[in-house]
């Protein structure tokens, strides 16, 4: 017998992981169903909300940051994904940097969405549908690139000497990208359209 018996594995000692937005379809799906709730929040509020014109303008004003903010990171973050494609950066590297500007992107874009909820939007107009239905596609897309930034990460753990990533994980990235600048591209557009009726 043992002078020194093993003392019991306190349930301290093994930290018990939670369950993140990004790490299943259905943490995902989860998530996408509570942004069309709050997109659908914000388009009911701006209805039914009556801006006077200090609150307009400064509601414009962080309209305007929330832009610079959220699509100057989703810019970033696919300069990464080239420099990767391009082989002037690790896939590793391009992961850190994209994993790095995941809050100013959704910050940008919550502010976009809020701040748009008091300019007054047209909601009969079907341009201004477009608008948000591009927003909703954003915040979709957004969702599941999460997920694949995870899955991707995954790889780089693992030896990628002479075994490159799979077309499938090459292909769902480069649509997502494609997703993500055409979606964004269009909200712009679209928004300067607006401002200049």
């Amino acid at each position: 017998m043992s002078a020194h018996p093993e003392s019991p594995v306190s349930p301290e000692a093994t930290p018990v992981r939670r369950l993140g937005v990004y790490d299943t379809w259905w943490t995902v799906g989860s998530a996408a169903v509570a942004a069309c709730l709050g997109l659908t929040a914000c388009a009911w509020i701006s209805a039914h909300l009556h801006v006077d014109a200090t609150l307009h303008t400064a509601a414009l004003f962080v309209h305007l940051a929330s832009l610079v903010l959220g699509f100057g990171a989703v810019l970033a973050a696919d300069y990464h994904a080239l420099l990767w494609m391009t082989g002037r950066c690790s896939l590793s590297d391009a992961l850190v940097g994209t994993h790095r500007l995941h809050v100013p992107i959704w910050a940008g874009l919550a502010g976009l969405v809020a701040s748009g909820a008091l300019l007054q939007p047209d909601l009969d107009s079907p341009v201004t549908r477009v608008k948000l239905a591009l927003v909703l596609a954003l915040t979709l897309n957004g969702l599941q690139a999460g997920l694949l930034t995870r899955r991707l990460a995954g790889r780089t753990g693992r030896p990628l000497t002479g075994r490159p990533l799979t077309g499938r994980l090459v292909a769902w990235g480069a649509a997502t990208a494609l997703v993500s600048q055409l979606c964004w591209w269009g909200a712009v557009v679209i928004g300067f359209r607006n401002s200049q009726r």
